[in-house]
């Protein structure tokens, strides 16, 4: 693990209602190659306005995402999957599997 690849997980509160009503996208996801790189994509989508929750799977290159579709559209989670790496040049690529 490189040491500029440390990144704080940011946290976000959601109520059970949100999360519960909220849509439900699924995301493959290449380029993570430590936790580290998990929790900064995990952060980059939480950071998007209408996403309620996330969870990164680094085993298994996967993201669930629940979001709210009236602020937010399935194709941005993926943008912010890519924009993820971009403060310490890691490359990620996400693809929408179901929402």
């Amino acid at each position: 693990m490189e040491e500029n690849c440390h990144v704080e997980p940011i946290h976000k509160t959601a109520t059970a209602d949100q999360v519960m009503k909220a849509e439900r996208a699924l995301l493959t996801i290449w380029g993570m190659g430590c936790p580290n790189c998990a929790t900064r994509v995990r952060n980059s989508l939480l950071a998007l306005d209408g996403v309620y929750a996330a969870d990164v799977y680094l085993n298994m290159g996967v993201a669930e995402v629940r979001f709210d579709k009236q602020k937010i559209s399935a194709p941005l989670l993926v943008e912010a999957v890519s924009r993820a790496g971009n403060d310490v040049g890691h490359e990620y690529r996400a693809e929408l599997m179901t929402a």
